[in-house]
């Protein structure tokens, strides 16, 4: 064995011993770490299919090919940043709520952040924001055995480290890390922690209004004007209000008229000036 591939070894037994020593009094939660991955999603929808739990865990150090939103890379490069999957059996109640999970988790990270001093928000549908760039991402997928319903995977990357962030050039929009917002260096093991026991405490609040209440309190852009990618390749502009119980963003068009949108994407670019009469 060569002298770097040594190092890596040891270095993916130590985080083994520091997971297996945080995440041992969460009694709720069955979990894997893997050194390398290509996709924490594609592990976690295959452990659903045989038999994973309620609250299973699939965490990476590396990944090669996982998905963001629409069919986007999200790269995760060795020791900087989470690459996390959650597998999730969702109660009755809960499978008429769906659209509701991508949110838990973006909740439980915002409060993660918080405990670090940070005031984070949340960019519809699935984005984290601090300082107004992108600093995590969310894609939530469902694994179905025929026509039967047999789990949620919940994904989320964090840019945790500096070294986490893509070049300038690679990047849609203005992205952050953790600890660039803080000022200075974060466990993401503490922070991946945090993250999943501030999910669990708010899964009761899931199907009832006031999680509906909690999420647009921690909505970016309310109150602003956007421009918004529609299915279909159309660009509008809106006023953002709010998310309605469905999941849905609820807009008001120049016209003044109250319209909900269910896919889409907000322009990270600043906000238009509407004319008054408008």
């Amino acid at each position: 064995m060569s002298v770097t591939a040594d190092i890596e070894e040891n270095m993916h037994l130590d985080n083994e011993r520091i997971l297996k020593r945080l995440l041992e009094h969460l009694g709720w939660l069955d979990w894997q770490y893997y050194p390398v991955v290509g996709s924490t999603n594609d592990i976690a929808l295959k452990w659903a299919r045989t038999g994973a739990p309620d609250w299973g865990l699939v965490i990476a150090d590396q990944q090669s090919a996982g998905r963001g939103r629409g069919g986007r890379n999200w790269v995760t490069k060795p020791g900087s940043a989470l690459a996390i999957s959650l597998v999730i059996k969702p109660s009755p109640k809960e499978l008429q709520m769906l659209p509701r999970f991508t949110a838990l988790a973006a909740l439980g990270l915002v409060n993660a952040l918080e405990i670090l001093g940070l005031q984070a928000e949340i960019k519809w549908p699935n984005d984290v924001l601090l300082d107004g760039k992108k600093a995590a991402g969310i894609l939530v997928e469902t694994e179905w055995q025929e026509s039967d319903f047999t789990a949620l995977v919940i994904g989320l990357g964090v840019n945790v480290l500096p070294e986490s962030v893509p070049p300038v050039e690679q990047l849609r929009y203005p992205a952050i890390s953790v600890a660039e917002a803080t000022g200075r260096p974060i466990d993401r093991w503490v922070l991946m922690v945090e993250l999943v026991k501030g999910m669990k405490n708010l899964r009761p609040l899931l199907t009832s209004d006031d999680f509906i209440r909690v999420w647009n309190n921690k909505l970016a852009f309310r109150g602003e004007v956007k421009r918004i990618h529609l299915p279909g390749g159309t660009v509008e502009e809106f006023e953002v209000l709010g998310v309605t119980s469905e999941g849905a963003l609820e807009v008001r068009d120049r016209h003044g008229k109250r319209v909900e949108i269910v896919s889409g994407e907000i322009e990270m670019g600043d906000s238009v000036k509407r004319n008054s009469q408008s």
